[in-house]
């Protein structure tokens, strides 16, 4: 049977079922354009064409779907543009362009779809910018570019989504920056940028997202340092800069997040210090600076974060020593210094923590003794000594640990 003659039968079929609510046609990988006859299907609330590949357009009729919903087009390679009346779907709330790799761009029209909630465009490698028009999605709460590698800007318009609360924009590798205008989105709570690598810099009017609540920032190389107008980011509960190889320095304002529970600086190998305000981060619960290799020191006020129950030092080689008012932090329970090769003893108000329940030292190799305070860590189950090739002896107060599950000493070639 013929592609034309299944085109006619699937268009006569279509045409029978009036009150057709869903049509689903996905994975029909030969289907080149979708039947006049569905355009005419008046209650049909949802339409399905992912992975049709070899589709190519939608018909102009597309926009008498007065009742569709959701419309999927995940997949659609070969999809270039959209249709002008797309934008008469005044009940449209989910429209999925997911890995639509052929997409250039969205027509103007756009900025009618009314009740728009959700815009997937992730993976739509060939999209360069978005319609000004954009802005006049009111209801939109969710929208979505992750790995759109030619997106070199958003557009000004786009600080007028008033319902906004979610924008991904991971993998985009040729954002440069961020428009000002960005600050005005009142509702968003969530900023994920990892891996922009073009990204220098953030717009100070960040300072403005009142209800933010996580800031992803993962890998991205090329920003050296974060706005002072950070701090007034009230809401904030998760910083992610995991792999910012060039940030340098965290600003003082950091210590006005009142609700930060987790940091994460793993891999920020430029980073020296951290600044005294990060002792005023009464919230924060984790703390990780895993692989931050030119990390000479922890600033004496790290004792005042009465909230902090993770510690992850792992590999940070610069490290010397800890400072005494670590034994101040009465939530810690676990103390992570994996690899941190010149480290040399371990400061003796640690042994007030009475909450401490693991100790990584593991090749450790410049620890030479561990002293008798390590006796008082009542709560302690875990210990490892792992590769301490300098580690000489343990202290008899060792014995008093009752409550040591695992004890490791591994490769201790000294002991």
């Amino acid at each position: 049977m013929s592609v034309s003659t299944d085109m006619e039968e699937l268009s006569t079929s279509i045409s029978k079922c009036n009150a057709l609510l869903e049509l689903n046609l996905s994975g029909c990988s030969n289907l080149q354009e979708l039947p006049t006859s569905s355009c005419q299907l008046i209650t049909l609330q949802e339409l399905n064409l992912s992975r049709c590949l070899s589709l190519q357009k939608l018909p102009t009729s597309i926009g008498q779907l007065c009742a569709l919903q959701n419309l999927h087009l995940w997949g659609c390679s070969s999809l270039q543009e959209l249709p002008t009346s797309i934008g008469q779907l005044s009940a449209l709330q989910n429209l999925d362009l997911c890995k639509c790799s052929s997409l250039q761009k969205l027509p103007t029209s756009i900025e009618q779809l009314n009740a728009l909630q959700n815009l997937d465009l992730k993976e739509c490698s060939s999209l360069q910018k978005l319609p000004t028009s954009i802005g006049q999605l009111n209801a939109l709460q969710n929208l979505h570019f992750n790995k759109c590698s030619s997106l070199q800007e958003l557009p000004t318009s786009i600080g007028q989504l008033s319902a906004f609360q979610n924008l991904h924009l991971s993998w985009c590798s040729k954002l440069q920056e961020l428009p000002t205008s960005i600050g005005q989105l009142s509702a968003l709570q969530n900023l994920h940028l990892n891996e922009c690598s073009s990204l220098q810099e953030l717009p100070t009017s960040i300072g403005q997202f009142s209800a933010l609540q996580n800031l992803h920032l993962n890998d991205c190389s090329s920003l050296q340092e974060l706005p002072t107008s950070i701090g007034q980011l009230n809401a904030l509960q998760n910083l992610h800069l995991n792999s910012c190889w060039n940030l340098q320095e965290l600003p003082t304002s950091i210590g006005q997040f009142n609700a930060l529970e987790n940091l994460h600086l793993n891999e920020c190998s430029s980073l020296q210090e951290l600044p005294t305000s990060i002792g005023q981060l009464s919230a924060l619960q984790n703390l990780h600076l895993n692989r931050c290799w030119n990390l000479q020191e922890l600033p004496t006020s790290i004792g005042q974060l009465n909230a902090l129950q993770n510690l992850h030092l792992d590999k940070c080689s610069s490290l010397q020593e800890l400072p005494t008012s670590i034994g101040q932090l009465s939530a810690l329970q676990n103390l992570h210094l994996n690899e941190c090769s010149s480290l040399q003893e371990l400061p003796t108000p640690i042994g007030q923590l009475s909450a401490f329940q693991n100790l990584d030292l593991c090749k450790c190799s410049s620890l030479q003794k561990l002293l008798t305070y390590i006796g008082q860590l009542s709560a302690l189950q875990n210990l490892d000594l792992n590769g301490c090739s300098s580690l000489q002896e343990l202290p008899t107060s060792i014995w008093q640990l009752n409550a040591l599950e695992n004890l490791h000493l591994n490769n201790c070639s000294s002991l």
